[in-house]
């Protein structure tokens, strides 16, 4: 398990961690941020380490473990033995995929009170296999994403040789940001997928930190634009 890499200053932390699934490899990424209250939120967890709780511990008391993706739930249980006294936040469709899964709300378009003003997010609509819920920290300009966009390239490190041949050759988006393939392979309702994403192009983000690949520190909302070019005509 990687440390936690300081992304903005007092702000928010990164910590990559590997995932196997279907046959490939790579690494996913968790994002700490902590609010001004000083508590701390984790977004899509990774596997809670003695040692990683006690880095966490030593920036301030989580108090939020959140699930933006559905599937982005692998680790929750980890960190909530971690963390007995976090909420637990998933997005819409977890309830009913992981039904032992212990939660205390589940995330919409409206910031619950406990992040209200500090973090907005937008639920995508019109999916029809993912689903996902966008944050947007406002004090950093953050853009914060799990599967909505995908950046892997030559420099993206802990992938193997069968997911590059499968981004590569089938889904044509190496080197070239995009929605993850389960978004590609059909939106349920392109119209309203279209609306969700425009409401996330109306923050003003400067960076984006995804799941999977590597993060966006320039020109953030014209890749995103790019990244989403297809559907936004609709």
């Amino acid at each position: 398990m990687a440390p936690l890499i300081h992304f903005v200053k007092d702000r928010i932390w990164l910590c990559p961690y590997p995932v196997r699934m279907a046959g490939t490899r790579f690494e996913a990424r968790m994002t700490v941020i902590r609010l001004n209250s000083g508590v701390l939120m984790l977004h899509s967890p990774c596997a809670i380490t003695p040692a990683l709780a006690a880095a966490l511990g030593a920036l301030g008391p989580v108090a939020h473990i959140v699930a933006p993706g559905n599937y982005h739930t692998l680790h929750v249980a980890s960190a909530q033995a971690a963390f007995p006294d976090a909420k637990t936040w998933i997005c819409p469709g977890i309830e009913t995929k992981r039904l032992r899964l212990k939660y205390d709300g589940i995330l919409g378009d409206d910031a619950p009170p406990d992040w209200q003003g500090e973090i907005d997010q937008v639920l995508v609509r019109g999916t029809r296999i993912m689903r996902e819920v966008a944050m947007f920290h406002r004090a950093s300009h953050t853009l914060v994403l799990v599967d909505l966009i995908e950046n892997f390239t030559d420099a993206t490190p802990g992938v193997g040789g069968a997911l590059k041949f499968w981004f590569k050759y089938v889904f044509r988006m190496w080197n070239r940001p995009r929605p993850a393939p389960e978004y590609r392979l059909g939106w349920r309702d392109r119209r309203l997928a279209a609306q969700s994403l425009r409401r996330i192009l109306a923050w003003d983000f400067e960076r984006i930190v995804l799941s999977h690949g590597d993060l966006i520190a320039r020109d953030a909302h014209a890749v995103a634009e790019r990244a989403w070019a297809g559907l936004l005509e609709a």
